[in-house]
């Protein structure tokens, strides 16, 4: 038995477990329904129709049993979705030239099949299936009108030669309508219910994420202020011992590795500090171009880049309201960190690109995507928890200051990414008043 995977995956199966499930309710209901209706007009239990009915019942049992058997063993889910569905629009076919053909109450069956293909293959699905119904449906119909053809129906009334070459299109043509009509409506409504259920999943991911850190920052931020005090005296101290110590070169030598460490020490304790507990910080109009060319250009005489190419793609007049030096930590932080990944892939042409999507909704989105390593799955899901690194001479601290001060200002940070293929931030910022979509 193959496993199935969590997500999307997932999800569809759960689905065509519940379909196959009511597929058989449903169609017993319907045609058992119809089974006794005809059997209260007919003497005889083994009529023709009588026992075509009894045929087909029993083959979408059969099929079910099959289906439920194949299920846990696919691997194509989608492709398995498709594949029953087609094969529920030929069941639909044969109950209407069953019951009737032209005359048959049971077209509107083409619908309902429609109606799940959206909910299980959204719109393309939906839109597949109007095409196949439609097709079908006109294919009986004019085979039926030629006489190509004898539909059996349930009961004697008007056939196909009743009505007059005008009406029989209409129909046709009416039913081809509303099996594109429903497709579009129902897909329609399928994609938005899966972008929804896309948001909330994000939006109770980031909830949790934000609880998280907020838990952690208020335990540590009293401990790293505890550490803090005594560092600064112990480094003051030593500093004292070897301003002292003339004589010996050894000790002098420890004593400046004390001190190294003492300072790497301190700014551990300060970064943390910053994730912890962000400061206010003063609130300014910044323009998003003209900041990120002067810190992209620090970042280049900083020799921080490492010969990868930056490129910039910034509107003009797009600003936001925020400290400029949080949003220079905040940027420096992600080209520090797209440089690195760009060095752990030994990309020849390391590339970086910066820009910035205003939207009518006064926002503004600023987005830094790298062709770097990219972020696994895995790393995925704590990427922005404290201390979680992958580069030898890493914190773990820089993205987790990142997503504090951003939430600070009551902005979004999302991350994509691909194993192999680089990554991409994007920030979704307050606009200021004084910029205008």
């Amino acid at each position: 038995m193959v496993a199935v995977a969590a997500g999307p995956d997932r999800e569809l199966y759960q689905k065509l477990k519940w379909v196959m499930f009511f597929r058989v309710l449903f169609y017993t209901l319907l045609l058992g329904s119809a089974t006794i209706l005809q059997l209260g007009k007919t003497s005889h239990p083994l009529t023709r129709s009588l026992l075509l009915l009894y045929g087909l019942i029993a083959a979408i049992f059969l099929l079910s049993f099959v289906y439920s058997l194949l299920l846990p063993r696919t691997r194509r889910l989608k492709l398995f979705a498709y594949i029953q569905i087609a094969v529920d629009t030929a069941a639909v076919t044969f109950i209407v030239f069953l019951t009737g053909s032209f005359t048959s109450l049971f077209s509107f069956l083409y619908l309902v099949v429609i109606i799940y293909a959206s909910m299980l293959a959204y719109r393309r699905g939906s839109m597949v299936m109007a095409v196949l119904s439609s097709l079908q449906y006109g294919l009986l119909i004019d085979l039926e009108y030629y006489g190509l053809i004898h539909p059996i129906a349930m009961e004697k009334g008007m056939t196909i030669s009743d009505f007059t070459p005008g009406e029989v299109l209409y129909k046709i043509i009416a039913m081809m309508a509303s099996c594109f009509a429903v497709a579009f409506l129902s897909g329609l409504l399928s994609e938005q219910a899966r972008r929804t259920k896309q948001d909330l999943t994000a939006m109770e991911a980031h909830v949790k994420r934000v609880e998280k850190m907020a838990a952690v920052g208020e335990m540590a931020a009293g401990l790293a202020h505890e550490i803090k005090n005594p560092l600064a005296s112990l480094r003051g101290s030593i500093q004292m011992l070897k301003d002292s110590m003339t004589t010996d070169p050894d000790a002098k030598t420890l004593m400046g590795i004390i001190l190294r460490e003492a300072d790497r020490l301190n700014s551990l304790v300060g970064d943390f500090l910053m994730f912890a507990r962000p400061p206010v910080g003063n609130r300014s109009v910044i323009d998003l171009g003209k900041t990120v060319s002067e810190i992209v250009a620090v970042f280049k005489a900083d020799r921080a880049a490492g010969g990868v190419a930056i490129e910039t793609d910034i509107p003009e007049k797009v600003q936001v309201k925020m400290d400029p030096s949080h949003f220079r930590q905040i940027l420096w932080n992600l080209l520090l960190n797209a440089t690195e990944a760009i060095d752990i892939a030994d990309q020849t042409e390391g590339r970086i690109r910066i820009a910035v999507y205003p939207e009518k909704s006064r926002h503004a989105l600023l987005r830094i995507e790298d062709n770097g390593c990219g972020i696994s799955p895995e790393l995925m899901k704590t990427i922005f928890d404290p201390f979680v690194t992958t580069k030898p001479r890493g914190t773990g601290l820089g993205l987790s200051i990142v997503h504090r001060l951003i939430e600070s200002y009551d902005c979004w940070l999302d991350v994509e990414s691909e194993p192999g293929c680089g990554a991409a931030f994007t920030m979704k910022f307050k606009r200021s008043d004084d910029s205008h979509a």
